[in-house]
C-alpha cells in the first residue's frame, strides 16, 4: 500500500513504526525523562477550540505567507532533527528536495547525518541551517562559513541545549551512528529488510557535518566522545552578537519559552524567535509551547516575528499557533514519520496531510486567507 492512501500523520507513524529499526524510530517518538512535557505538547492543542462559522464565502482560499520575508506556499517549515538520515537512507537530502518542491523552507541540522554540501548538491533554491554552539569555536565558525557558502538563507540558532536532557529510551536503546553491531542492534535491523537495502545503498551513515571537519574526529568512537564534551554550558546572550555578525544574514532563535527570554531576544538582533522546548527532550516538566505561545506573543507585540515549534500532528494545529499569533510553525515529528514511512514520497504526503487540514478547517472556520487568522478565530469560554 502507497503513502498516498495515508491520511494522516498517525497512519505514517504507524507505518514508520514498522519499516524503521526501534532505535531510530523512538528517537523520533520520544522526550526526557517521563516525557511529561513531550504529550503536552500534543495534548494542550486538543484543548483549544475553534469557532466555527457559517454561510460565508469559501471559495478562493490562500495559504501562501512569509516567514523572515520568505515567501512559503504555506506557513509550515521542516524543522531540524538529528539522525534524521537514520530515518531513511539520505534523509536530509530526500526531505529538503520535497520541501523545496511544496515550497517550504527545510532545516538542516548540525547534527545531520548528510552533510550541508550533501543537501546542497540535490537542491536548487536555498535552505535554512540549524547551529548548536560548541567549545571548539573554530569549528562553529567553520560551520558558519559552510552554510553561507552553500548559499542558506537563515540561520537557526538553538539555545536549549547546553546540557543533553536524559532520553531514556534513546539510552536502553544504545542510539549511534553507525548502529552498533550488538546482538539486539543486528535483530532489529534484521527485522527491517527494506530499510537495511536503502542504507547499503549509501555512504552516509554517521554525522556529516562533523566527521572529517571537526578536528580529531575521524571514526565513531572519538565521535562519541567529542559530542558529549562539546554542547556549551557557558553559551549566552552575549554569544549571539558574534554568532550574527559571523552569519551576516537572516537569525532566528530556537529555544524560547518564557516572556522574559523573548523580551531579552528583543535586543539581540534576530529576525525571529521560536517558542519552543525541544520537543520536550529536554526539560521535561516545562510547559507546552502551544501553551506559552500566545503569551510570548503578547510580551514581543510585533516587534519581532514568533514562530512555534512542538506538538504539531496535523493542519488543524497549524490553524491554532497561528490564530494564537505564529507567523510559521515547524514540524518534526511528522515529517520524519513521513520519512521513515516512505522516504521522499512520504515527506511530501506528510505536507500534503498538513496542507488539506489546514485549508479544510480554515475555510469551515469562515476564513479565506490564512494570514486573516486571529483569536476571534477561537473560541474565549471553552
Amino acid at each position: 500500500m502507497s503513502v498516498n492512501q495515508d491520511l494522516t500523520i498517525a497512519d505514517l507513524k504507524e507505518r514508520a513504526r514498522r519499516r524503521v529499526p526501534k532505535m531510530f524510530f523512538e528517537y523520533a517518538d520520544s522526550g526526557a525523562w517521563t516525557e511529561g512535557t513531550y504529550r503536552a505538547n500534543e495534548e494542550d492543542f486538543h484543548k483549544i477550540k475553534l469557532r466555527q462559522r457559517v454561510l460565508v464565502d469559501m471559495t478562493n482560499r490562500s495559504l501562501e505567507s512569509e516567514m523572515i520575508g520568505e515567501k512559503v506556499s504555506m506557513p509550515v517549515a521542516i524543522a531540524p532533527t538529528g539522525f534524521t538520515g537514520m530515518q531513511h537512507a539520505d534523509g536530509e537530502m530526500l526531505a529538503a528536495q520535497a520541501a523545496e518542491e511544496f515550497g517550504v523552507p527545510f532545516t538542516l541540522s548540525t547534527m545531520s547525518i548528510c552533510s550541508i554540501e550533501d543537501v546542497r548538491s540535490v537542491t536548487s533554491k536555498p535552505f535554512w541551517f540549524q547551529l548548536y554552539v560548541m567549545q571548539d569555536r573554530d569549528f562553529v565558525l567553520n560551520l558558519i562559513d559552510r552554510a553561507k557558502a552553500a548559499g542558506c538563507s537563515a540561520l537557526v540558532l538553538t539555545l536549549d541545549l547546553q546540557i543533553l536532557g536524559q532520553r531514556h529510551k534513546d539510552l536502553r536503546n544504545g542510539l549511534s551512528a553507525p548502529p552498533r553491531f550488538t546482538p539486539k542492534h543486528l535483530w532489529q535491523m534484521a527485522t527491517r529488510p527494506f530499510w537495511c537495502l536503502d542504507m547499503l545503498g549509501t555512504k552516509r551513515r554517521t554525522f556529516g557535518n562533523i566527521v572529517g571537519h571537526a578536528k580529531g574526529v575521524g571514526d565513531l568512537s572519538s565521535l562519541s566522545s567529542w559530542t558529549s564534551e562539546q554542547f556549551d554550558p557557558q553559551l549566552s546572550w552575549k554569544d549571539i552578537e558574534w554568532i550574527r555578525d559571523r552569519w551576516g544574514g537572516k537569525l532566528i532563535l530556537k529555544g524560547i519559552l518564557d516572556e522574559e527570554d523573548a523580551r531579552m531576544s528583543l535586543d539581540s538582533g534576530a529576525d525571529a524567535i521560536i517558542v519552543s522546548n525541544h520537543g520536550g527532550r529536554q526539560l521535561d516538566g516545562a510547559a507546552s509551547s502551544i501553551s506559552m505561545l500566545p503569551r510570548i506573543v503578547d510580551a514581543v507585540g510585533d516587534r519581532m516575528e514568533v514562530h512555534l515549534d512542538g506538538g504539531i500532528r496535523s493542519g488543524q494545529d497549524v490553524l491554532k499557533a497561528l490564530c494564537y499569533g505564529a507567523k510559521g510553525t515547524y514540524i518534526g515529528r511528522p515529517f520524519l514519520y513521513g520519512l521513515g514511512a516512505g522516504g521522499k514520497a512520504g515527506v511530501r504526503r506528510t505536507l500534503e496531510i498538513i496542507r488539506k487540514e489546514l485549508d479544510v478547517t480554515m475555510a469551515l472556520c469562515g476564513e479565506r486567507d490564512v494570514k486573516n487568522l486571529s483569536r476571534n478565530n477561537l473560541h474565549k469560554d471553552i
